[in-house]
């Protein structure tokens, strides 16, 4: 997020205030090379003294709800890095919170500011599939985060270690990765109603850490009228569809950027630039532009820039709290579900 919300076609709208890390150095190394005006060790005296507006949270996901909420009692607009946080109480509870303090939540992944996501959308309302039977989605950790270019270095921002990624709570490629697939799925499809799921550790050790959390699952979820998706979040391999789902009707099937294997038109579609742009074609987000095409992890800072037109133009973003507490209760329901040996019927909607 830095190297895009340091860049200077962003003057007079986003200041970099303040940055946090608790590893000490760090912080004051990430402001050293990105223009920020001051580093903070401890994130209640950022909150203090780092006259800011408004904090993006990328901590571990076991961190959210009580960073978030640090925040909100502090009067600052929040916006979160998936997934927002591990339960649908703590959701409830940031998003009441913010309502009476008249603050805004945006809540990442943004999945559907993606043009062909809501062209899919309207392919599948249309018919152009015929009756839509099944969907598959997901993701899988494989050795990404040992990978990671900021892990193995030398130097303190490319020495980050992944260990939390394989630990309770808020560990697992469920609510990292696979939170993308389901964002996805319910945009295009609407809310769930139910969901059961087969769920453990599968990788018991990882990089030399003691693996707790899940990391082997997979969910069947119900969105009513006999319509089922089958979603994973997996040690390794991948399920067709991805972090955008395949869509399997009686007439035809949509996969990614293709219909019947053939690619359907979209706004914006420019069919020389789609490939080289990474997974989801980030560079047709809205605020993607200029030198923000060429640096990574550009939906992240799409999602950070839908809360700085909601917070300084009042223009509101679809990227909300409300969603992303529906696919936090897919996830919590599928623990319960696999626990429990029980089909888990969802409580929440957006």
């Amino acid at each position: 997020m830095l190297p895009h919300l340091s860049q200077g076609d962003l003057a007079g709208r986003v200041e970099l205030a303040a940055v946090c890390d608790p590893v000490v150095g760090r912080a004051e190394a990430a402001a050293g090379r990105f223009g920020v005006g001051r580093a903070f060790v401890e994130y209640e005296e950022l909150l203090a003294h780092g006259d800011v507006d408004a904090v993006t949270i990328a901590s571990p996901i076991g961190l959210h709800y009580e960073q978030g909420k640090l925040a909100l009692q502090a009067g600052k607009h929040v916006h979160f890095n998936k997934t927002m946080t591990l339960s649908v109480a703590e959701a409830t509870e940031l998003i009441e919170l913010a309502e009476d303090r008249d603050l805004r939540i945006v809540a990442s992944p943004g999945e559907m500011l993606r043009p062909h996501h809501v062209r899919t959308r309207e392919l599948i309302a249309d018919g152009a599939i015929g009756t839509l039977s099944w969907v598959s989605c997901g993701a899988a950790f494989g050795t990404y985060h040992e990978d990671e270019s900021v892990r193995g270095g030398s130097d303190v921002l490319t020495n980050i270690d992944p260990s939390w990624y394989f630990r309770k709570p808020g560990g697992g490629p469920v609510y990292d990765m696979t939170v993308y697939a389901l964002h996805s799925v319910t945009g295009i499809l609407g809310p769930a109603k139910r969901v059961t799921a087969m769920s453990g550790v599968r990788v018991p050790v990882r990089n030399n850490v003691q693996t707790d959390a899940d990391d082997n699952t997979v969910m069947l979820i119900d969105f009513g009228d006999n319509l089922f998706c089958v979603a994973t979040g997996t040690a390794a391999g991948g399920m067709r569809g991805g972090f955008g789902g395949a869509y399997y009707g009686t007439a035809g099937t949509i996969d990614g950027l293709l219909l019947n294997d053939e690619p359907f038109d979209f706004p914006h579609r420019d069919p020389a630039e789609l490939s080289p742009r990474g997974p989801g074609n980030q560079a047709l987000l809205p605020h993607v532009t200029g030198v923000h095409r060429e640096i990574e992890e550009q939906h992240v800072y799409e999602d950070v820039m839908q809360l700085v037109d909601w917070v300084r133009d009042g223009k509101p973003s679809i990227v909300t709290a409300e969603h992303a507490r529906h696919v936090i209760d897919i996830i919590e329901s599928a623990y319960r579900a696999s626990a429990t040996g029980r089909t888990q019927d969802l409580t929440t909607t957006f």
